[in-house]
């Protein structure tokens, strides 16, 4: 038996609800974490651009206007992108068998992954129809990213959903419900690593402070896909970190691999979570290299001193 953990702060899944002619209406806390990662995010990208020293001589890659039409095409890529990610990479099968309820997000179920991709997708379709830098608005969206995932993982934890493992430290958290409390060795109350926090954490606020101070503190915006390496690198450097801490994805997990490895060899193995975030490191990696040499290539020669 575990020893009791933190209660849970069940404060619902919805800021307010109200009934009309028997339907229901509501507004979500996921809702709201969307909506307003979305709004600061647009708002340190114009702060960004405001600011002609942050960049090379070439300036901003975007102005006002273009950015404001950008977060259209942002909104699109990560709603159709998330729920795409979530029924392919998690559960194609039931998809497969019931086609029409891909359509029905409000039920729940998308995928960072897939909403990054989207998201890359749109920026790139973006950037080729206004010739514009894509690595430099790249780092834009870099820059505008940890806020939303900063609240989004907010929002996972009072919706009570993609809590962690059973665990005995001293924060662990007892979530309600029976799929929560179903803790296979352990009687009585089962604690959890609130694992969603751990992500807000790192994923969202120190990896958002670290992007901030590079670009207004260390000039990074001169070096196009410097900051965009950081976020992918931090991103999924957090992730895989996290996936140790979080519950497995039930799909995955049978009598032979307990912990939901997506690929498994024995005991061994990663979870679809590193999965999907490892490659992203790697890229990340690879930007910031890329980026740095660029800048030493075309960085003008100092001269000697007399």
């Amino acid at each position: 038996m575990l020893p009791a953990g933190l209660p849970f702060p069940d404060i619902g899944t919805d800021l307010i609800s109200f009934d009309i002619g028997g339907v229901t209406f509501a507004l979500r806390w996921y809702a709201l974490a969307y909506i307003f990662g979305i709004l600061i995010g647009w708002r340190i990208c114009l702060s960004a651009i405001s600011r002609p020293a942050l960049w090379t001589s070439v300036g901003p890659p975007l102005d006002r206007t273009q950015i404001e039409d950008l977060l259209t095409w942002i909104i699109i890529g990560v709603i159709a992108g998330g729920r795409l990610g979530f029924v392919l990479f998690y559960q194609p099968a039931y998809y497969l068998a019931n086609p029409l309820e891909i359509l029905m997000v409000w039920q729940g179920g998308m995928s960072f992954h897939g909403g990054f991709a989207g998201v890359v997708i749109a920026a790139l379709l973006f950037c080729l129809r206004q010739n514009a830098s894509l690595l430099s608005t790249g780092d834009l969206l870099a820059l505008a990213a940890p806020p939303g995932l900063f609240l989004g993982r907010l929002a996972n934890f009072t919706n009570n959903e993609l809590w962690g493992r059973p665990t005995d430290v001293p924060w662990a958290v007892i979530f309600p419900g029976e799929v929560a409390q179903a803790c296979p060795g352990i009687s009585g109350l089962c604690a959890r690593h609130p694992s969603q926090l751990y992500e807000a954490l790192l994923e969202g606020l120190i990896l958002g402070m670290l992007l901030i101070y590079l670009a207004w503190g260390r000039g990074w915006l001169k070096m196009p896909g410097a900051l965009a390496g950081v976020f992918l690198t931090g991103y999924g450097l957090a992730r895989s970190f996290v996936e140790m801490f979080r519950q497995p994805d039930q799909q995955f997990v049978t009598a032979d691999n307990p912990i939901g490895h997506a690929l498994h060899f024995g005991e061994w193995g990663l979870t679809m979570g590193q999965l999907l975030s490892m490659p992203m490191a790697l890229v990340g990696l690879a930007l910031i290299v890329f980026a740095r040499r660029e800048r030493g290539r075309t960085a003008p020669p100092r001269r000697a001193a007399m």
